[in-house]
């Protein structure tokens, strides 16, 4: 019996149990494949994209031997989430003029300019 593809999907993050042949999702029950900011919401730089990776690497180790089921990708992402709002809240990522909605999902920029 195949296993059916599990996902979890938050504003800005999509985690799936599968991994990315040929630009593909192929269902596979060891792997975690992220998909970060899928809107292109924000202006990422190769630090932050680091860090973002190394923490996700870092969550799913930590649940190593555990059953990876909705509940646990949710959390996964949901921790994501939140470490994308602090890179945004401390200016190491901006939002993205270019996107194709602006609806500044992680609260409204900040300028140093009085309203």
């Amino acid at each position: 019996m195949e296993k059916m593809l599990l996902k979890s999907t938050t504003r800005h993050v999509r985690i799936f149990t599968a991994d990315v042949i040929e630009s593909e999702l192929i269902f596979a029950a060891d792997k975690l494949t992220i998909d970060l900011d899928p809107d292109n919401e924000f202006v990422w730089n190769e630090a932050s994209l680091k860090k973002i990776y190394e923490r996700f690497n870092q969550l799913v180790s930590e649940r190593e031997g555990r059953n990876l089921d909705d509940y646990e990708l949710r959390r996964i992402g949901s921790e994501i989430e939140v470490m994308i709002k602090q890179l945004l809240q401390k200016g190491f990522i901006s939002y993205n003029p270019e996107c194709r909605v602006m609806n500044y999902s992680m609260g409204l920029p900040k300028t140093n300019e009085k309203l």
